[in-house]
């Protein structure tokens, strides 16, 4: 199981909502009562012979950047007289000591020891039945904001329509190639400001780099006549979007989940939206699979789920799409500017301590430059620089 970064958006309990409103500006006033630190449990094992990954951390407060990793708890998965212990491999990722895969006609269950001696532990779950993924495709469409893009289509069936509830993840990846690339660069002498142009010693021109899905995407086909899914989107990539402007593959997950679980989701991502968290009437506490053995009344988030998977990935090139057609713009518009070596006055150095910050990359020679610019004309890093945007080693699975 990989991480997909949802977003839990149960930041507190007992949210007080007050509104001042000053001529014609509204002013919005949030204040947060009574905030109860729960601890959040992100767990999928399935059907993969892998090492399986649990995420532990705690909600926090809406001012708060972000949640606080669960660290040096005690994870185990059980399932008959066989226990699989998982490590800590970095805070709040949990992943077991050898790989192992979910079987059929198995319970399985989640036990936690937190490092301050709360046990948690699981409902009781088995694997769902599978259904492959039967075709990944991407076609251009023009979307409900009228915005044209590429949409990200899957098709599933199930002939034995066991598996209706189906939840969808996705990894992107797709190449960069710095636009404004030079095979020199800019070193820093440290002596009275000065800078050398040096042979750049890296491949830093085509780059590759990934996001992965954050958003929970869920699909049913319990009200439909056949257990089809047919063209359902799992992602939309705008034409304007510098990710497809060469070539672009994306792998989707596809999850079976049992009625407990998609309902749970399906919950989850209600309660998760901003319409939800800020209406009027406020939906209660959601309760997963995983409670407290020592209180009842704590609140704990999250779902241990147990499901079978199925993967498929494409490549796509931005003219089998948009042939003849202009790239997308690049992630920056790579102006150039001219820094002087040193400010008027010499009170600091200029052009060096850009480079140091490794704000800057080179692009030329400045020809008799004027009193308010400097010898070498830059551009910003990511322009020259494709590693600011991803990684110079080419992925294992790419195939050009």
């Amino acid at each position: 199981m990989k991480r997909t970064n949802i977003t839990y958006k149960l930041l507190s309990f007992g949210v007080v909502l007050s509104f001042t409103l000053e001529g014609c500006i509204e002013e919005f006033d949030a204040e947060f009562e009574d905030f109860e630190s729960a601890i959040v449990v992100e767990a999928t094992i399935t059907n993969e012979m892998e090492r399986q990954q649990v995420f532990l951390s705690r909600t926090y407060k809406f001012e708060e950047e972000g949640p606080t990793a669960e660290i040096n708890a005690q994870v185990r998965i059980t399932e008959g007289g066989n226990t699989y212990t998982l490590q800590e491999t970095e805070p709040g990722v949990y992943v077991s000591e050898q790989p192992f895969a979910a079987q059929p006609n198995t319970a399985y269950q989640l036990l936690i020891e937190t490092q301050n001696g709360r046990t948690y532990s699981s409902n009781e779950m088995t694997l769902t039945d599978t259904a492959q993924i039967d075709n990944l495709s991407a076609e251009r469409i023009t979307n409900d904001f009228g915005e044209d893009g590429l949409a990200i289509l899957v098709d599933s069936f199930d002939a034995t329509g066991n598996s209706k509830n189906f939840r969808y993840e996705f990894s992107e990846t797709y190449k960069v190639i710095a636009p404004e690339w030079n095979a020199f660069d800019l070193k820093s002498t440290g002596i009275d400001c000065g800078v050398d142009v040096i042979p750049k010693m890296e491949q830093n021109q085509v780059c590759f780099a990934s996001n992965v899905s954050n958003d929970i995407i869920l699909a049913s086909t319990a009200n439909f006549d056949e257990n089809r899914i047919s063209k359902f989107m799992v992602q939309f990539v705008s034409g304007n979007n510098y990710i497809i402007s060469y070539r672009y593959s994306v792998e989707v997950t596809q999850y079976i989940l049992s009625n407990e679980a998609f309902s749970y989701f399906e919950a989850l991502d209600q309660f998760s939206s901003t319409e939800s968290l800020f209406s009027e009437s406020q939906p209660g506490f959601l309760i997963g699979n995983v409670f407290s053995d020592d209180s009842p009344d704590e609140k704990v988030l999250g779902f241990f789920d147990v499901s079978t998977v199925s993967k498929k990935r494409i490549f796509l090139n931005y003219d089998d799409f948009y042939p003849g057609e202009d790239l997308p713009p690049y992630v920056n518009p790579c102006l150039e500017i001219a820094p002087k070596l040193i400010s008027q006055g010499g009170a600091r150095c200029i052009l060096s301590a850009l480079v140091d910050a490794n704000q800057v990359s080179y692009s030329n020679i400045n020809d008799d430059p004027p009193f308010e610019e400097g010898p070498y004309l830059v551009i910003p890093r990511e322009c020259g620089d494709c590693t600011v945007l991803g990684s110079n080693e080419q992925p294992d699975f790419w195939i050009e």
